[in-house]
């Protein structure tokens, strides 16, 4: 069992249910899963797709599915069924292993870093997070990156409103901003 897994379930538990107030430990908001997706749009060549496809695996440690436009659109030069980026979707020890990962090695490399902002809660217990270059991940040789590949990360709990997302994910380590609290 990861750390953060051992944390969540020994502190973090019985914290939540001091703080809200609830009854049950089966009431308190959990990670259900991490999606990590990346797309290029219609400038994608197949060598940048292989290379993302590869870093991605690289930091998520699980192979990558590729994802394809669901309509045309002629004003992007996208066409239906065409290749445009990747996601994996991380549960169980994977996840617990990446969010201790992204928290205590990743995030700190992140230049001028003052914690995630507190605005991207979906109001149903996702908060997603934009990144802007995979360099910050230490599975990734930085002589070795071609192109600067962004991506969205997305925690996926059982939160039912984003106050109840935003203290889960602080609880275990996810360090906001303090620009504006929900």
């Amino acid at each position: 069992m990861s750390e953060l897994k051992k944390f969540y379930r020994e502190q973090a538990v019985p914290q939540l249910m001091a703080d809200r107030k609830y009854r049950n430990p089966m009431q308190v908001p959990r990670v259900l899963k991490i999606v990590l997706n990346t797309s290029f749009g219609s400038a994608a060549d197949k060598q940048a797709l292989d290379e993302a496809v590869k870093e991605i695996g690289l930091i998520t440690g699980q192979k990558p599915i590729v994802t394809k436009a669901r309509k045309s659109i002629s004003n992007f030069k996208l066409r239906k069924g065409q290749e445009i980026g990747c996601k994996v979707t991380l549960r169980g020890a994977r996840m617990y292993e990446f969010m201790e990962r992204f928290f205590n090695a990743a995030l700190p490399r992140v230049r001028d870093f003052r914690g995630t902002p507190n605005r991207s809660f979906d109001g149903r217990g996702s908060y997603t997070l934009g990144v802007d270059d995979q360099s910050i991940f230490p599975e990734i040789e930085l002589d070795k990156v071609k192109r600067r590949l962004g991506m969205d990360i997305t925690f996926v709990t059982s939160a039912r409103t984003p106050a109840e997302t935003r203290e889960l994910l602080r609880l275990l380590g996810l360090p906001f901003s303090h620009e504006r609290k929900h």
